[in-house]
């Protein structure tokens, strides 16, 4: 079934159920929105730490959410094209290159972007340091096509499966990765030997993208999402799902 019958199939069973349930009003409308990224940030049941922050978030000005996991690329053009409702997790400033993305004023978390290596062991002293190395990244991942130089030897990858095993066989000497992500990955698959090379690359705030056909909830999520950090709902849903991950 594609994402937008599925789409359809979901607000449909909401409607019946509003039909059958005394008590319930109108279908909650369902928004679709894209991802890259993986546990402990997203995943398939939407218990990743974005995915309950941005659901409690559209809750709140009555509306459903449904994640969806794509190649980075493919996430973008998508939502930019209005196949799906948006992006649920971008660096700022996308509309420039997809006009069609609204960039919601209002970050849902900062990410480190981070070398991972296993053999080699150097100081990241910023983008230039990759050099001397064969460098594996998600093809994108804006911030990272952008700075990674263009001189290192650069291996691109569709997903995190790919990225890791590069590493972990000796194809690559290092990878380029969300901290947090990349951790999850280790963590989840109990891969030994990754080390995470210090300082990160480049710290960025992270932000949902609605698609220009939703420009009218761009301000009301915003708000939901600054109500969230003020009455302690975000502290709550970091501390369950990243603290015990991230050491936090």
């Amino acid at each position: 079934m594609t994402r937008i019958r599925r789409h359809r199939w979901l607000s449909f069973i909401w409607l019946l159920s509003g039909l059958a349930v005394p008590g319930l009003l109108l279908a909650k409308e369902i928004l679709v929105l894209n991802t890259t990224f993986t546990p402990p940030l997203s995943n398939d049941e939407q218990t990743g730490f974005v995915d309950v922050v941005v659901k409690q978030a559209l809750g709140r000005i009555g509306f459903g959410m449904e994640s969806v996991r794509l190649p980075a690329e493919r996430a973008l053009i998508n939502a930019n094209a209005g196949i799906d409702d948006g992006d649920l997790l971008r660096i700022a400033g996308l509309q420039r290159t997809y006009p069609n993305l609204i960039q919601v004023p209002e970050k849902i978390i900062d990410l480190e972007f981070v070398v991972f290596a296993k053999n080699v062991s150097f100081p990241v002293t910023g983008w230039g340091s990759l050099k001397p190395y064969s460098v594996a990244m998600v093809t994108g991942w804006k911030i990272l096509e952008r700075n990674i130089p263009k001189s290192a030897e650069i291996t691109m990858v569709k997903n995190a499966n790919q990225l890791f095993t590069l590493l972990i066989k000796d194809r690559v000497d290092v990878l380029v990765y969300s901290r947090w992500v990349g951790l999850g990955y280790l963590n989840r698959h109990r891969i030994q030997g990754v080390k995470v090379l210090k300082p990160p690359l480049a710290r960025r705030a992270m932000y949902v993208y609605l698609h220009k056909k939703h420009r009218h909830l761009v301000p009301k999520l915003a708000a939901a999402l600054r109500a969230m950090k003020a009455d302690g709902s975000y502290q709550r849903v970091f501390q369950r799902i990243l603290a015990p991950i991230t050491g936090k």
